[in-house]
């Protein structure tokens, strides 16, 4: 039987539902890390779930709806290589009934909720299929490679070795987390050409992945290497759970005016944001969550326990030493929208004990950015800004030590240098 689905669940919605209430598009997103189904409707539904096994199917009736276009569509847009979904199909079950069955290549945790209309979606029911052993990013990490190679660390703050103190020798790789804003449900800002920002930060950042895992002593892990979506927690987490030493969030801003324009560099702030802007862009990006399609029935202890974490104050000392090396650089390849780090409040920056960053690119919403930020040359200038940005940064605070890169997840101690 699907783990963690009870035979039947029956929600139903104050709402009054329409008979023929159309469902106007739907779309599917599968993912490593989960997939997920979502159906958009004019108005809540209601709707029942429930699984059947010999074979492993999940069943999903929806009432007061038609059949229409966007759900015969829908079997067109299961992909091979969906990593849950065998086949899928959807028609009439019974009078006022559709039914959508969901043949499992595995079984699988399901998890079924619905979103209230924000930004350009409407009423939106989503069942999102996860694996019952979640995967774990480190070992896919050591998978990649085959093993975790052995490296030395320079001298600390860039010494020669002749005379005075070095640091220590450090037998381990600096692992670098980079976060490719947005996905999925969530496009993020979008250019006046079309082009949607979640595209363009995960071109950047599997570029700047390729930089880094090309370096001596370095490597790197996506949160996310596809089009999908992953809650912000989500995010933080997976970057404390390999020991991150530094997390990279990259985005690619948008205004209401079109000749904004320049890169920018924010790290969290424990009171206030620095400046209305940076408050008001905190705003925008932790909304991804509503836009990208959170249960937010489920609770977040972890992200909870983290905000109580925020104590720890040289993490974000560090963010700033961090943020300051990369701004300087991505300077050199863009004009700066600002000529200094700033802070607010930024959910996927509040990791307590590893330094986070959230880089802006460019102004999407500005067409001479937006036509840069799609050029390949252009976005391996970004890339190799950033990556000479985290290198200066390392140079003058190399990896601390700790006992193995496989061991479990935990708080290291607050940094002091």
């Amino acid at each position: 039987m699907v783990a963690g689905v009870v035979a039947l669940i029956l929600l139903q919605v104050a709402a009054p539902v329409l008979a023929g209430e159309n469902v106007v598009a739907a779309r599917l997103w599968p993912s490593p890390e989960y997939t997920r189904l979502t159906l958009e409707t004019r108005r809540e539904i209601k709707y029942s779930l429930f699984s059947v096994a010999d074979p492993e199917r999940l069943v999903l009736d929806l009432e007061g709806v038609d059949f229409g276009e966007a759900l015969a569509s829908l079997p067109g847009h299961l992909r091979a290589e969906d990593p849950f979904i065998a086949q899928l199909r959807a028609g009439r079950n019974r009078p006022g009934v559709v039914r959508v069955v969901l043949e499992l290549k595995n079984v699988v945790r399901a998890q079924a909720f619905t979103l209230r209309p924000i930004a350009q979606y409407g009423h939106r029911l989503v069942l999102d299929l996860y694996p019952l052993v979640p995967p774990d990013p480190l070992a896919a990490l050591i998978a990649l490679d085959g093993k975790v190679p052995k490296v030395g660390v320079a001298p600390k703050d860039g010494g020669d070795g002749a005379g005075g103190e070095s640091a220590p020798r450090i037998d381990r790789l600096a692992m670098i987390v980079i976060d490719p804003g947005h996905g999925g449900e969530d496009p993020g800002a979008l250019g006046r050409r079309g082009t949607q920002e979640k595209d363009v930060t995960l071109l950047v950042a599997r570029r700047l992945k390729a930089q880094i895992d090309n370096e001596p002593g370095m490597r790197a892990l996506l949160t996310r290497d596809g089009d999908y979506y992953l809650p912000l927690h989500v995010r933080v987490d997976k970057a404390r759970r390999v020991k991150a030493d530094l997390l990279v969030s990259i985005h690619a801003d948008a205004f209401i005016r079109p000749h904004a324009h320049g890169s920018s560099v924010f790290a969290l702030s424990e009171r206030r944001a620095t400046s209305e802007a940076a408050r008001w862009l905190a705003k925008k990006e932790n909304e991804a969550d509503l836009v990208g399609g959170v249960n937010l029935d489920v609770k977040d202890r972890y992200l909870a326990q983290t905000l109580l974490d925020l104590s720890q104050t040289a993490t974000i000392d560090h963010s700033l030493r961090l943020g300051s090396a990369v701004l300087a650089e991505l300077g050199a390849i863009n004009t700066l929208h600002k000529p200094r780090v700033e802070q607010a409040s930024f959910a996927v920056l509040k990791a307590p004990d590893i330094p986070s960053i959230l880089v802006e690119t460019a102004f999407i919403s500005n067409p001479s950015e937006e036509k840069r930020l799609n050029d390949r040359a252009y976005q391996d200038r970004l890339a190799r800004a950033m990556l000479t940005g985290i290198k200066r940064y390392l140079e003058k605070h190399p990896p601390q030590p700790r006992p193995t890169l496989a061991s479990a997840p935990g708080v290291r101690a607050s940094r002091t240098d």
